[in-house]
């Protein structure tokens, strides 16, 4: 049974109370598919924006070792050891903390970026179930920065640059010192890669994506914001904090809206 219909917009007063609430959501759906399958298949978003989410994830009562995992991203060119891969930051922040059945990384140092797009691709063809998301500054998700989102891409996988307000956010982020430091192509799922999962929880906190968040309920589908994809997905939740949702109306503390 769907926890949600359509798209719902949930609305709370810290960080930590929309981490704890996404991940107790997360769970139950988690549950309910294993009640139906013998493996859940996840994608998950590497960025501080998920750290309370990932936190409280942990701490759920779920079956790990029946997850099969996935990122939806990397970067391109940066070293295999360092603290700012995607990969690297879910290991730290979930991978390590949990006996996960299967965890499939993506290699953005891979000697040829064409064949290490379609491994990967193999991978996600597959199927996905559950995909835990955030949304950029910009209104990205993964990396599909507006000028290079596609809901018609016939690719899953694909090698992207990254626009200026991308690698900024990363600064802002605290993850590089500056944008000089910042890679600026990554690897990234697609649009349509990243759609075609049964439940998407999109967790976005901070006054930074206050913008991004208010064009993902108000504005028009398409891809000048790609999260706006959002409201085409079957089962999909958004949860903001008082920062986040600064901009919203009609969206109580605590509750939920389509």
């Amino acid at each position: 049974m769907a926890l949600f219909s359509n798209f719902t917009v949930n609305r709370y007063e810290t960080r930590l109370e929309m981490g704890r609430t996404a991940a107790h959501e997360t769970a139950l759906a988690v549950k309910s598919l294993l009640k139906e399958k013998d493996t859940v298949r996840m994608i998950f978003a590497a960025a501080p924006s998920q750290n309370e989410f990932l936190d409280a994830l942990v701490a759920e009562d779920i079956d790990f070792s029946r997850i099969v995992a996935f990122h939806m991203d990397e970067y391109v060119g940066l070293s295999a050891d360092a603290p700012q891969g995607f990969g690297n930051f879910l290991r730290r922040s979930l991978f390590d903390r949990a006996p996960f059945g299967a965890v499939h990384f993506i290699n953005g140092g891979a000697a040829d970026i064409d064949a290490e797009c379609a491994r990967y691709s193999a991978l996600i063809r597959e199927g996905v179930d559950i995909v835990c998301l955030g949304i950029g500054e910009n209104g990205h998700i993964a990396f599909n920065d507006p000028r290079e989102a596609d809901f018609d891409d016939p690719l899953l996988v694909k090698r992207v640059s990254l626009d200026e307000k991308c690698r900024m956010q990363q600064v802002h982020d605290g993850c590089f010192a500056r944008i000089e430091d910042v890679p600026t192509h990554a690897l990234t799922l697609t649009i349509p890669a990243l759609m075609n999962a049964d439940y998407h929880f999109c967790i976005v906190p901070a006054a930074t994506k206050a913008e991004a968040v208010y064009r993902t309920v108000y504005g028009e589908i398409g891809a000048h914001c790609p999260a706006t994809a959002l409201r085409l997905c079957p089962h999909a939740a958004l949860y903001v904090d008082r920062d986040s949702g600064a901009r919203l109306t009609g969206f109580k503390r605590g509750g939920s809206a389509r």
